[in-house]
């Protein structure tokens, strides 16, 4: 028989629903000298996604 894992852990069921207010946005940002692509990321509450990729630079 096999032994349960001591390293699990019971989540807070208050902060699991917080986490699922977040969310992990990228934005790809053209280099104006090379033409490359750099990538802009973050984690951003739902309700700020908009201006995350509005004012990122």
């Amino acid at each position: 028989m096999a032994k349960a894992a001591k390293t699990a852990q019971k989540k807070d069921p208050k902060q699991a629903l917080e986490a699922k207010n977040y969310t992990k946005v990228i934005k790809a940002i053209r280099s104006p000298k090379s033409g490359a692509y750099t990538f802009k990321e973050g984690m951003v509450h739902k309700d700020k996604i908009k201006d995350f990729l509005a004012n990122t630079k």
